[in-house]
């Protein structure tokens, strides 16, 4: 088979990489960044962490920090307006997956015009674009490396993949050190996260071996070390480890896709305003187990890497186990149902039809080893509701 496979042409990983930031803006032949980041950060004191070594090597910078944690198109419309009355010539995304996706957003919706629903998949956004450096704060998203983003349409609650060259970040600075402040909740529901990303990459119909490989990487690192991350969360060793594996899922799914779990996600983080990663671990278990028979020795691998099964254990026996564990991470960090987060029943109910529509619309489904019709979604998010 022939893969294409796509990452930033230069990366930078490891504690303290963030203060060659400096370097890393001239090596992208730029002078002028413009920061996204959020509130948080900005407030926080944390933004110090990337304009302090900015500012010791005289890189001159603007700041628009008005991202919101599920992006939307009211926020890349104001960001690119910002960006288009500047003389930046590149951005630096810089905190979670949402301030990464909105520059990759930005960077589209500058140099193609109109509005973003006009690039949202099957269309691709390959136009050339302003250069996007990603500095992650978070271990989760993979962002950083991949050639998406997702999102919202203000008008329509639709929250949106958008997918092509320009949205992949030219470059990455990935330094754990700056995740060592997350709390508990970001911690669980960006691992999880993360663990999709490699799942879902491993078991996608668009797989192959060079996806393959940073897949089940990423898998034992995330499984090794996610618990770990969360109940000690100054573990430098386990946050290295979910930093690295965060990447590696991203560079998995950015080349061979994710599938259902992240096609119904999507739709119940756009209605409910859900956290991503939060709404891929409601999802996670009902999805492989809905999904498992149609890949039963992928899904065995992924119990083998995870280190739930051994090596020469059948394939039924590894994915029963595989599903146990899924279910007990899910008890072990505290991720409630739907249900239980508080969503709406009534509502939550009366939706289904639509998320299940716009789940399929977004293409991710098709990917899936066994492909849902949309009243097998409809009944998968039943299961999920408690």
């Amino acid at each position: 088979m022939i893969a294409t496979i796509t990452t930033p042409r230069l990366i930078q990983i490891g504690g303290g990489a963030v203060a060659g930031i400096g370097d890393v803006v001239r090596r992208v032949r730029a002078t002028k960044p413009l920061i996204v980041t959020d509130p948080f950060m900005r407030d926080s004191g944390m933004l110090a962490r990337l304009t302090d070594p900015l500012d010791d090597a005289g890189v001159a910078y603007g700041v628009f920090a008005d991202t919101v944690p599920d992006p939307t198109t009211d926020v890349i419309e104001a960001g690119a307006a910002v960006l288009a009355d500047g003389d930046y010539d590149c951005m630096i995304g810089f905190g979670g997956g949402s301030p990464i996706d909105t520059a990759k957003a930005m960077a589209i919706l500058h140099a193609g015009g109109g509005k973003m629903r006009d690039y949202k998949v099957p269309a691709q956004a390959d136009m050339a674009a302003l250069p996007v450096i990603a500095v992650p704060t978070t271990a989760g998203t993979g962002s950083e490396v991949t050639k998406f983003t997702v999102i919202t349409d203000t008008e329509t609650d639709e929250k949106m993949l958008i997918m092509g060259l320009a949205a992949l970040p030219t470059a990455a600075v990935v330094d754990y050190e700056l995740t060592l402040s997350m709390p508990y909740r970001l911690t669980a529901d960006t691992g999880i996260d993360s663990l999709t990303h490699a799942i879902e990459a491993y078991v996608s119909r668009k797989a192959s071996p060079q996806t393959d490989s940073v897949a089940l990487s990423a898998m034992k690192l995330i499984a090794a070390n996610i618990r770990a991350a969360c109940q000690d969360p100054g573990n430098h060793k386990a946050r290295e480890a979910m930093m690295l594996g965060a990447m590696q899922g991203g560079m998995a799914f950015s080349n061979a896709s994710v599938c259902l779990v992240h096609g119904m996600s999507r739709p119940i983080g756009a209605f409910f305003h859900v956290p991503h990663g939060l709404s891929n671990a409601m999802l996670l278990p009902a999805i492989t187990a809905f999904s498992a028979e149609s890949a039963l020795e992928r899904y065995a691998d992924c119990a083998r890497a995870m280190g739930v099964a051994d090596e020469e254990e059948g394939n039924q026996s590894a994915v029963a186990k595989l599903l146990d564990e899924l279910r007990q991470l899910n008890t072990d960090l505290g991720v409630p149902t739907p249900k239980d987060y508080g969503i709406d029943e009534k509502r939550y109910f009366e939706l289904m039809p639509t998320m299940a529509q716009q789940a399929l619309a977004s293409g991710s489904p098709g990917n899936n080893p066994r492909v849902p019709t949309a009243e097998e979604i409809v009944k998968l998010y039943e299961e999920a509701w408690a």
